[in-house]
């Protein structure tokens, strides 16, 4: 291997979304996002990929992360167990050739519990060498597979996936609830009631009340969607607080969604602050590319 330099590019290759970064000196000079996410790819059709975007952006080392390491990728980078920091990484690096590398997921095995991330690792990590989070701190990761990380001294030191996203889209587009979901959640007193609903973790009898409040005419289809992502949320909220000792929950999402788990977190009784899930990426990418230059 040859290192990375000053110059490389970063590719944050997701399953159905692709966002290129080329760093020169520690800054992004330019990104490029598309939909090549791995799924788009066609077997045997990563190199070529990898040398498409070296011919748009430059014939340099690159660095990549997500989805391209897994077993729907373009090699399998093996994870590396937890507790994890960026120098846990770089060592664990998959090489393609001299220039070209794959980073690492993380796995964690507690109380024969498994759980493994696969992306979320840089931006995690890179929250905290940033300065957006403190080297202690409960970091919360909202999307389809919300991430729950434990850091200590810098280092992810333990977390939990709870499938809430996906949970929310299933019950959207199939089965009972379906027909009643098709509003945009909003924030405001629906989801607020459905965060308090949630914090009383039965989830099961409580989608149901969704049915039963519209059979009774207690609430409008118009805030049902609102009402049903306030109940998954505020359920993945409140067990997840029920675990923590910390004060200040640090969510690093987009503001939307990071402000629909901001409110859950505060009117469960902690502070919430939003990270640039963006910005976290870079500086993790940054510090793995340095560790290996």
């Amino acid at each position: 291997m040859t290192g990375f330099g000053s110059r490389f590019l970063a590719v944050d290759w997701g399953t159905t979304n692709r966002r290129t970064f080329l760093i020169e000196q520690g800054a992004v000079t330019r990104t490029e996002r598309d939909d090549r996410g791995v799924t788009a790819v066609a077997p045997g059709g990563f190199e070529g990929e990898a040398a498409a975007l070296r011919a748009r952006f430059g014939d340099l080392p690159m660095l990549l992360a997500g989805m391209v390491g897994s077993n729907i990728g373009w090699r399998v980078a093996p994870y590396v167990a937890a507790p994890a920091g960026l120098p846990a990484l770089a060592t664990g690096l998959t090489w393609i050739d001299d220039r070209t590398a794959i980073v690492p997921g993380i796995s964690t095995l507690e109380a024969g519990r498994a759980d493994v991330m696969r992306g979320e690792e840089v931006q995690l990590l890179g929250a905290v060498a940033a300065g957006l989070a403190p080297a202690d701190a409960l970091l919360c990761q909202p999307g389809t597979h919300c991430k729950w990380v434990e850091m200590a001294g810098g280092e992810i030191a333990s977390f939990t996936t709870a499938m809430t996203g996906e949970l929310f889209a299933l019950i959207r587009a199939h089965g009972l609830l379906a027909a009643q979901l098709g509003a945009e959640v909003m924030p405001g007193d629906a989801f607020n009631a459905g965060v308090a609903e949630g914090a009383r973790r039965d989830l099961a009898a409580s989608l149901f009340g969704i049915r039963a409040a519209k059979l009774l005419g207690l609430r409008d289809d118009a805030d049902a969607a609102s009402f049903a992502s306030g109940l998954l949320i505020g359920g993945d909220v409140a067990a997840r607080l029920a675990g923590t000792n910390h004060d200040t929950i640090h969510v690093l999402a987009d503001p939307v969604l990071g402000g629909l788990y901001g409110a859950a977190i505060e009117l469960q009784g902690r502070a919430a602050r939003l990270v640039d899930s963006h910005a976290a990426f870079i500086a993790g990418i940054e510090q793995i590319g340095a560790l290996i230059a």
